[in-house]
This record gives C-alpha cells, structure tokens and sequence, in this order.
C-alpha cells in the first residue's frame, strides 16, 4: 500500500491511467458554507494520492486536468455531494462516472446496506474503521485521518467490477456510469422534485374522502 499527501496539487508527471477512483473530503455538508479540503485518487494499484488543496485560490490545474479529462473514468461511492463540492470549488464539471452507491443499489436488492463499509467488507473481505468519516480535515492530518482517506478510494475498483458483474449476470442494467457533468443545481434540482411530490402526496391525501364520510352526489347539486 502505497499513500502520498500532496501539498495543493498533483504531481505534474504522475501517471493515473485512463481509470481512477476518487473522492472528497469536506467541513460540512453544505457546500454553499463548507470548504473542500481534500480529493482522493486512485488508479486501482495499491496507491492513494491525498491532494491537501489550498482553501483561498484552490489552484490545482493537474488534479483539475485529470478530473475533466472524459477519456478517464472515475469511480465514486456516492457522487452527488463529491461533484457538488468538486464543481462549487474546483470549477470543473466531471464526466465518465461511475458510482458504486447506485450499481450496490441495484444489483444488492438482497440487502439495504449500501454503505462503502459495508461493500468492503463484502467484496473485500476486510472490515474498515469510519471513526475519522467526521473530523476536522482543514488542518494537519494525522495518520489516523490519512489512513481513512486512503480506504474510501483503495477498494472501490475491485468493487466496482464485482458489482458490474453482479449487474451484468443478472442482467439488470449494463451500467450506471454518468456521461452528463454534475453541477450543484442538479443536486438542488433533485431536492426540489422530491420536496414537490411530497407536496402533491399531500393535497391528494387531503382532497381524499375520510373513512366513513358519504359518498360524494352525482351530479352535484347546483350552488
């Protein structure tokens, strides 16, 4: 296993491939008020690159390259906040995703346990520690926290193939991976449409008659 912190941006000649699992670390879950502190790389060979990203410019143009690049396939677990965060603060939209959430979701109908922890412990067979999945990422990061970060990108190829497989063999959907670029209105976007159905759940639900009221006169009297 081999982990690397980087002070604001890749390496200029790093070689990531053409896929690689990434992911984010915040100081919230609002991204209007919360910084991005960390993104997290992976090209599936035992490594992790940790980019600490200077939180006044966020200047990063290798990471930024690498993320916009469409022939790259990125691996999420969970992607919606991770691309809210990515296009709020790097400016980049990011194509070509797949996310091991979504793919659990659909070929794990046995379970409602879709957590990374507990696809790696399926598919991987060990069981990681979530302790630091809360903690403060702005400063120093301690080994603990470095270690965290490394295991939310490490397994997620292996399990992204295993959950593929799963998908195909069932033949359930081919794929979920996203050609569309991810903004934060789409997140908003979703909030929105989900907060309208249940507005409308809840005018058909007052509109319905209450059991054991009349049934309604047809045709209704005149006023």
């Amino acid at each position: 296993m081999d982990i690397k912190v980087h002070k604001i941006d890749l390496p200029e000649d790093l070689n990531v491939g053409n896929r690689i699992a990434v992911d984010c670390e915040f100081m919230g879950l609002n991204f209007q008020r919360d910084k991005l502190c960390l993104v997290q790389i992976s090209s599936g060979n035992s490594d992790a690159h940790i980019v600490q990203l200077d939180r006044g410019e966020y200047k990063a143009p290798v990471l930024k390259r690498i993320l916009s690049d469409k022939s790259i396939e990125k691996i999420f677990h969970f992607a919606r906040a991770d691309l809210a965060f990515i296009k709020k603060y790097l400016l980049v939209d990011v194509n070509n995703i797949e996310d091991t959430k979504l793919q659990s979701k659909l070929a794990r109908s046995y379970t409602d346990k879709h957590g990374l922890k507990d696809l790696i412990k399926e598919f991987i067979g060990v069981d990681i520690s979530k302790q630091y999945q809360s903690s403060d990422f702005g400063g120093e990061l301690s080994q603990a926290q470095i270690k965290y970060c490394a295991n939310d990108v490490l397994y997620l190829h292996k399990i992204n193939d295993a959950l593929t497989k799963i998908l195909k063999r069932e033949n359930s959907i081919r794929s979920t991976r996203s050609q569309r670029g991810w903004h934060p209105k789409n997140w908003r976007r979703t909030g929105m449409i989900r907060a309208q159905t249940r507005s409308a759940a809840r005018r058909r639900c007052s509109r319905a008659p209450r059991r054991g009221s009349p049934p309604p006169r047809w045709p209704p009297s005149s006023p």
